[in-house]
Formats: C-alpha cells, structure tokens, sequence
C-alpha cells in the first residue's frame, strides 16, 4: 500500500515503462495521479506527428480512448462535432479549448457549467505539460504531447 491508498498490481511504476517527463507540480487539494503507459500507448505516444498531442483516458468511462489533438484549436464537449466527444450531462456543449502554440499546447475553459481541471486544479488557462490530467466533467485524461526532434 502507498502514501495514496492501494497500489494497483496491473499498473507498474511509471519508472520501469516510460521516460516521458511528467509535469513537477501536483494539485494542493489531490496528489496528481501518473498512469504509467502501456507498450501501445508508449508506441503512440512516440509516433506523435511532431507538433501534436494526444489525451488518453486512463480511467473513468472512457477507459482506453485516444483523441488526437493536431490542429491549431480543438474544442472539447458535449456537442457531437467537438473535436473531442465526451458524452455526459457533466460535459458542457463546448467546455474547454485546446490550443497548439509555439511552445506546446494550452488548455482553456471556454464557460463552462463545471469547470475545467489539471492535476485536481481548477483552471481558466494554463500551458500544458505532459503527464497532466486534465478533467472535463466526469472524464479524466492525460495529456502527452509529441517529443521535438533533435
């Protein structure tokens, strides 16, 4: 058992399956959960065109979805044309926006009814860095942007 409750024996250390950098801030009200990635999550990860992004839910009811984020504004919500689709009444139409910018990506609440979160935080505006969870109603994702070419 951890400091935070029990250990999840299906989940290894993030240590042991990845070396993507994890954000160094951690909400006061909630320790920020880090979900090691799996080998197909790593492998997308690393495929990433350079310039994007991609939100996995590692939890809650869309365990296992993926969305894209790859062009210069996404919109996520409860409309069924939002770039990224989160079906449920805690979801507002257009909730938050994503945004690609020179150095990465930010996340903005665009009005809505409950708010938008990172790391159990909740935001108007932020820049993104990866690793975060970033909640939109009752869905929680991690955000994992593409790592730049050297």
């Amino acid at each position: 058992m951890s400091e935070h409750g029990p250990v999840d024996p299906h989940i290894e250390s993030a240590s042991e399956t990845t070396n993507i950098s994890l954000p160094t801030f951690q909400s006061s009200s909630e320790p920020a959960i880090i979900y090691a990635l799996n080998d197909d999550e790593k492998k997308a990860v690393a495929a990433l065109p350079q310039g994007s992004a991609l939100l996995i839910a590692h939890t809650g009811p869309n365990k296992g979805a993926r969305f894209l984020l790859d062009t210069d504004e996404s919109i996520a919500g409860r409309h069924p044309n939002a770039d990224v689709f989160l079906d449920d009444v805690t979801v507002s139409r257009r909730h938050a926006k994503f945004v690609r910018t020179a150095q990465g990506f930010t996340l903005s609440d665009i009005g809505s009814l409950n708010g938008t979160y990172i790391n159990g935080d909740r935001i108007d505006s932020i820049a993104l860095s990866n690793g975060v969870q970033v909640q939109i109603g009752k869905f929680r994702l991690n955000f994992y942007q593409s790592v730049p070419n050297l």
